[in-house]
Formats: structure tokens, C-alpha cells, sequence
């Protein structure tokens, strides 16, 4: 009587050794500056990023949740559904240029930030925050206010900053797009070589 729940048991543990095991997801929470605004999307710094991963032959999935013109607030609406779609290692938020462009409070964009990090940390995911740069225009009181923003939550929330997304890239007119606001192609690999030093400890980490 008892070989039919053994064979079941067998059946059941050879099923599970056998079924493929998924790759950890990287899951970038973005705007246009990571949904490749203007370009082919397979050259920008996300598509890049999976590139460099595989050649380095580090197995993770690489989710890009950019939207563009998404701001804090968007991001939150989103980043539920995301967390438990794709249960990802690792989050990293790209978000808050929108919200600075609209000229919102320093108070929204942290605590909207805050909540992104404490939301993600929860779910058992390691997170990034980006930080990011507003044009001069704004003023150097605004525009230095607004990134002061990206540190302090990363300093309150314990977790890695990278300090400028376009470090090299905003102040050079070559590497932006006629609006001045967007990347062109040939600034990709430097953004990603501004985010790759914050987030490579996370991805040894996550292994």
C-alpha cells in the first residue's frame, strides 16, 4: 500500500532536482534616463549592463522597469506588482529627475524616495539609489537641494548611492541629446560605468 506514495514521492523529488533554476533579477526602477529615451534601446546603459553581465559570466536577469517621464510618486504605484512579479536580488531606483524638472519639494521627493528603498529592503531585495543632477537653470539653490536629497536617504536607509548617474556625461554637450536633457548612444557606457562600482559588491553579494 505504501508504493504507490513512495513512487509519488520519487516522481515529485526527480521533477524538482530537474526544474531549471532562475536566475536572480536585477530590477531597474527607472525614467528616460534608463529607458533609452531617443534610441535604440539595445544601446542603452541597461542593455549594456546585461551585456557586461554575461560576458562576465555572472547569471542574472535583468528587468527594466523604466518608464519615461515616471516620477517618485509613479514609481510607487508600480514597484508592488514589480516586487512580487519578479522577486528580484536587487533594485535599483532611478527615479526623482521628473519630480525635480516639476520643481516638487525636497519633502515629497524624499519621503517618496524612502518609501521606494523601505519598500523593496522588505521584500528581501538589496537596493541602489541613484542619485541625479538637475540643469544649472534651476538654481544653485535649488539644484544642489535636490541632490542633496539622494544622500540623505541613502544615508538614513543604510543603503549604497551612486553619487551621479551622469557624472561626465551632463556636463559634456557632445554626450547629450539636442534637448539637453537626454544621453546620446555614445554616453551609455559611461553611465554605466558610473553605476557598475556601487553595483557590483551587490551582485558577489546576491550570488
Amino acid at each position: 500500500m505504501l508504493l504507490p506514495a513512495l513512487t509519488l514521492g520519487k516522481t515529485a523529488n526527480d521533477a524538482s532536482a530537474n526544474s531549471p533554476v532562475m536566475p536572480p533579477v536585477i530590477l531597474i526602477l527607472g525614467d528616460s534616463l534608463s529607458a533609452s529615451y531617443g534610441l535604440d534601446r539595445k544601446s542603452g546603459w541597461v542593455s549594456l549592463l546585461e551585456e557586461r553581465l554575461r560576458e562576465r559570466g555572472m547569471a542574472y536577469r535583468v528587468v527594466n522597469a523604466s518608464v519615461s517621464g515616471d516620477t517618485t510618486a509613479g514609481g510607487l504605484t508600480r514597484l508592488g506588482a514589480l516586487l512580487d512579479d519578479h522577486a528580484p536580488a536587487i533594485v535599483l531606483i532611478e527615479l526623482g529627475a521628473n519630480d525635480g524638472l516639476r520643481g516638487l519639494g525636497f519633502e515629497v521627493i524624499r519621503n517618496n524616495l524612502t518609501t521606494l528603498v523601505e519598500r523593496s529592503s522588505a521584500a528581501g531585495s538589496r537596493v541602489v539609489v541613484t542619485g541625479l543632477r538637475l540643469p544649472p537653470n534651476y538654481g544653485a539653490a535649488y539644484t544642489d537641494g535636490f541632490q542633496a536629497v539622494f544622500r540623505e536617504v541613502a544615508e538614513t536607509e543604510s543603503v549604497p548611492l551612486v553619487p551621479d548617474l551622469l557624472a561626465g556625461v551632463a556636463e559634456d554637450w557632445d554626450l547629450m541629446q539636442a534637448d539637453g536633457l537626454h544621453p546620446t548612444a555614445e554616453a551609455q557606457p559611461r553611465i554605466l560605468d558610473n553605476v557598475w562600482p556601487i553595483l557590483e559588491p551587490l551582485l558577489e553579494a546576491s550570488r
